[in-house]
């Protein structure tokens, strides 16, 4: 196999991004060491969906891990969406073992992430044993200290605008209390926490009707909320599981370079007939924005 770097000279990469179809392990070759500021991805696990007949076991895994971190840049993230079947009364732990996984090929786990799901395919009876399934893990790894961190803001707060429930004073330096003009109001909305609830299934995943031709899709505004949060303009956004290209596809319209990869042909089809229905966002204002495709 020809593992020739990709070019990523802005003139080689009109739409500014890329598709490439094959075993992700594989096709990462193709990619300069430390290109990659952010992946976003979620890959299948535990054989609960079918995939055109593609799974990865433990060696496939350790070679996935190994290349990720070879392309992530320096302070560059890797966000793993992944869960857990059930299998003889117990649940596989498979989250556990790829999240240890990541830590032994070299990443930091900066945030261990919930993805909370407003509904399940398989609510809980009265009569069941085990309550309804409706979270994902969404691991935040980081290849050495995080060097973005775009916290969203959109937690309202109860007591914005107020100071405090008294004089405005602070201790001076002889412990006596002063008044003071100095304490900032609350603001009116603080950073999220770290548990994403979102709607899912048709009509909510995706704006793209199409996408749903993939068996297991996540929200648009999930890719978008990590892309936001862990990348800037102009950065480059990897998707190793591309699927219908829902990653690549938010990277695009937010103004970030893409790499999607799958091993499905009719996959890659389909992800690149929605990532061109997108405009990409016009760059200018982030700190990376007139950066150079050529990242090696």
């Amino acid at each position: 196999m020809e593992n020739k770097k990709i070019s990523t000279k802005k003139s080689d990469l009109e739409a500014k991004g890329i598709v490439l179809c094959g075993l992700c392990q594989d096709m990462m070759k193709k990619i300069p060491n430390e290109g990659v500021n952010l992946t976003v991805t979620s890959p299948p696990y535990d054989n609960i969906r079918d995939y055109k007949g593609y799974c990865f076991e433990e060696e496939d895994f350790k070679k996935i891990v190994s290349e990720l971190y070879r392309v992530t840049k320096k302070g560059g993230v890797v966000v793993w969406i992944v869960g857990d079947s059930v299998k003889n009364g117990s649940e596989t732990g498979t989250s556990f073992r790829q999240a240890l996984g990541f830590m032994a090929g070299g990443f930091k786990l900066h945030d261990t992430m919930i993805y909370e799901k407003n509904t399940s395919s398989f609510p809980a009876r009265r009569t069941s044993k085990r309550y309804t399934q409706i979270f994902e893990y969404m691991f935040v790894f980081s290849k050495g200290k995080i060097a973005t961190g775009n916290l969203i803001c959109d937690k309202p707060n109860k007591w914005a605008g107020h100071t405090n429930w008294g004089k405005n004073t602070h201790r001076g330096k002889n412990g006596e209390l002063v008044k003071t003009k100095d304490i900032k109001p609350v603001p009116d909305f603080s950073p999220r926490n770290n548990i994403w609830r979102y709607n899912v299934g048709k009509g909510f995943n995706s704006s793209d009707k199409e996408s749903h031709n993939h068996p297991a899709i996540f929200p648009e505004k999930l890719a978008e909320d990590h892309i936001l949060s862990w990348s800037n303009e102009g950065d480059l956004v990897l998707d190793p599981f591309m699927g219908s290209g829902t990653t690549c596809k938010m990277a695009k319209k937010n103004g970030r370079k893409y790499i999607g990869i799958d091993a499905s042909e009719e996959y890659c089809e389909l992800a690149k007939s929605i990532i061109a229905k997108y405009k990409p966002k016009k760059l200018g204002l982030g700190p990376h924005a007139d950066a150079d495709w050529n990242y090696a």
